[in-house]
């Protein structure tokens, strides 16, 4: 039996999400589809987060367990690549030891939301960012993005009703404009609560408009109360960047 993992980057636009689900299309359910050619049996696929309909990845990270032992990191990558649809590409493919699990060996992951700030929205922009009227205060927003970072408990910015622990640890927390309308937030952390990254850059354009001070941000997450939150941002913003796995040691039995 042989692990992989592979990178995977996807258009979320046409799907579900990650998440395979009864009467629709997920990328997990797509990559299990074209496993199950390959290795002649159904295969489950991990990946390391599940992002929600309408969300798109440069690199989200999956794992899985073929019974064949004669087949290839170059083969599994041509194979998958043959059978999706344009809008899902396999990255890299890899053989690992059969401890790797994309999902529980993952150290931190890595998010961007992209907002467009301009009274006329780019046309290549409009699947791929949150237009937003009204100039944003870049100040404002990279000092309240500056409360996220540290362990705190982030039940406001959870969906209502997802249950589980909400404490995480947030590394890195930034806002970036590149003075021709398109502002990127990016946040780095050990896991993060269903649409917590929405609600956050939801907040954070609250800032922004001037509707809110920057300490709004710390008050929301001490109040630990969804309704003290900005509202989810639109899931077309946001991107899945990068999972961190720290080093992780090649499969031994491959020569």
């Amino acid at each position: 039996m042989s692990t992989f993992k592979i990178t995977v980057a996807y258009d979320g636009a046409p799907f579900l999400g990650w998440q395979r689900q009864a009467g629709g299309t997920s990328v997990q359910g797509l990559i299990e589809d074209a496993l199950r050619d390959l290795d002649d049996r159904e295969v489950t696929v991990h990946g390391a987060g599940r992002t929600d309909a309408g969300v798109h990845a440069l690199g989200q990270v999956a794992s899985f367990v073929l019974v064949r032992d004669d087949i290839t990191s170059d083969v599994v990558l041509r194979l998958l690549n043959a059978k999706l649809p344009p809008e899902v590409r396999v990255r890299t493919a890899e053989r690992v030891p059969a401890s790797f699990h994309a999902r529980f060996s993952a150290k931190s992951k890595c998010y961007r939301y992209r907002v467009w700030n301009g009274e006329v929205l780019n046309p290549f922009e409009r699947a791929y960012a949150w237009h937003v009227f009204g100039a944003l205060d870049l100040e404002a927003m990279a000092e309240s993005a500056q409360y996220v970072v540290g362990r705190h408990d982030f039940a406001a910015f959870e969906t209502a009703g997802a249950g589980g622990p909400t404490e995480r640890l947030i590394k890195r927390s930034t806002i970036i404009g590149d003075g021709a309308g398109l502002v990127t937030y990016e946040v780095e952390g050990n896991g993060f609560l269903r649409h917590m990254v929405r609600a956050i850059v939801g907040t954070l354009v609250e800032v922004g408009l001037g509707r809110q001070p920057p300490e709004w941000m710390r008050d929301a997450i001490e109040s630990r109360d969804r309704a003290r939150a900005g509202r989810n941002a639109p899931a077309h913003g946001l991107f899945l960047v990068s999972v961190d796995y720290g080093v992780v040691q090649s499969d031994p039995h491959v020569p």
